[in-house]
């Protein structure tokens, strides 16, 4: 395989990942998120009809250069529905601000020009293209047809359009990243926008290598070398506007891995607390085949993958019930629960905050016990988390304290003998 076919494979091979990966949002969400989806199908499909395999399945209809067509076709609705993307991205900004106006006035007739350039292209190629020559004679569009005016006609309404359509693209993209505060955002943003550059230089350079050859017809020689600047100029601007949608998307899915790593570790907790509680959960934790012990990795799978639209609003919500829960027990539990627990884990070698993290373990495992009875003056109770993130870290320390935490204890602490305390056991 040539260097070309390989990128050509590798380009066709990152846009159908994407693809793939946005059904889901694409499914559930709103036509934003069809827009990006749709870009990238359309593109995956045009750049496929690059390929040899792409062309074969094409050829056999017997309409010599269907391929090219098909594939500009497909290009130029690439270009549409990101161009609705990116309106719909920023729609929500000041309208009156000059960037928002020039793209929403391009995307106004963006749908209209894109429907009439493909007609224009189509009757362009069945009526006024000479196709009695293949790819025998040369393996390029535009050599093939090079000094016709119909090609530079055909060629012409096709740059402009994709020239026009990603300046727009590139302008916002470029925009957006002089004013994104993370990191990962603003090298995504640049990227894509760098591509969307690359993409109008090579718009241009095409429309201009057009007209001074249907003028002045250039040699083999200058043709082919023409092919190759400008499709490589093609392949750096796909690439790099593929790798800055992933970057951010990347930041993105690490962001949901350490949600649901965190919504793992907090789960039993969760679990224990809004059972004993009524009223407190949003959505009642899973009960597969009755919540039977052999079922409680489907249990706890449903638990952390179902309900909300993202995990971080899942993780939200089980801090928030967590937290609901220990307000609740609280007003149940004894005055000096705390002071007990604290005493018992430094009893058995635990210092400074890992002290007070099983301290509140064993108070959540004592505490619980009380759920049943009558309500009254909270407490005095003692945690730490000033923010959301701290308060996370913090939970899953009391979860992985809580998990090893045994009935015993909780026992003991609640009725305790002179010389219980001293002697009880982690388990």
């Amino acid at each position: 395989m040539s260097a070309p076919d390989a990128i050509v494979t590798l380009i066709v091979a990152l846009l159908l990942l994407q693809a793939l990966v946005r059904i889901p949002a694409a499914w559930r969400g709103q036509r934003r998120e069809r827009s990006l989806w749709g870009a990238f199908a359309a593109f995956a499909a045009s750049w496929w009809l690059r390929t040899d395999t792409g062309r074969a399945v094409i050829d056999p209809l017997g309409v010599n250069d269907l391929p090219t067509l098909l594939k500009h076709i497909l290009a130029i609705t690439g270009i549409c529905v990101l161009l609705t993307y990116v309106t719909d991205v920023y729609n929500d900004e000041d309208a009156t601000a000059r960037h928002i106006k020039i793209t929403a006035a391009v995307h106004r007739v963006a749908g209209r020009a894109s429907v009439a350039t493909v007609l224009c292209l189509a009757g362009v190629f069945f009526l006024a293209l000479n196709r009695t020559k293949t790819g025998a004679d040369s393996p390029y569009f535009m050599e093939r047809h090079t000094g016709e005016p119909a090609l530079l006609l055909y060629l012409g309404l096709f740059n402009l359009y994709v020239a026009a359509a990603a300046a727009v693209c590139g302008y916002q993209w470029g925009r957006a990243a002089r004013h994104a505060r993370r990191w990962a955002l603003r090298i995504g943003l640049a990227m894509m926008a760098a591509g969307m550059v690359l993409i109008t230089v090579y718009a241009i350079l095409r429309t201009g290598f057009l007209v001074t050859t249907t003028l002045t017809p250039a040699s083999d020689r200058v043709a082919t070398e023409q092919e190759h600047i400008t499709d490589t100029l093609l392949y750096a601007a796909f690439l790099l506007w593929l790798l800055g949608a992933v970057t951010p998307a990347t930041r993105a899915l690490i962001g949901r891995i350490q949600c649901t790593k965190a919504l793992m570790g907090l789960h039993r907790l969760w679990r224990d607390l809004v059972l004993a509680a009524d009223g407190i959960a949003l959505y009642e934790p899973a009960t597969l085949f009755g919540g039977h012990r052999a079922a409680a990795f489907l249990n706890t799978l449903r638990d952390v993958t179902s309900h909300d639209a993202t995990s971080q609003i899942r993780l939200g919500r089980y801090v928030t019930e967590i937290r609901d829960v220990t307000h609740e027990l609280r007003r149940r539990a004894p005055a000096d629960l705390f002071e007990r627990a604290r005493r018992l884990a430094e009893t058995e070698g635990h210092t400074g905050s890992h002290a007070d993290a099983v301290a509140e373990a064993y108070w959540l495992k004592a505490a619980l016990t009380t759920i049943d009875r009558q309500a009254g003056a909270p407490a005095a109770f003692h945690t730490t988390g000033d923010d959301f993130r701290s308060e996370v870290i913090w939970l899953l320390r009391v979860a992985s304290a809580y998990r090893r935490t045994s009935t015993a204890t909780a026992i003991r602490l609640l009725h305790p003998t002179p010389l219980s305390l001293p002697h009880t056991t982690r388990t």
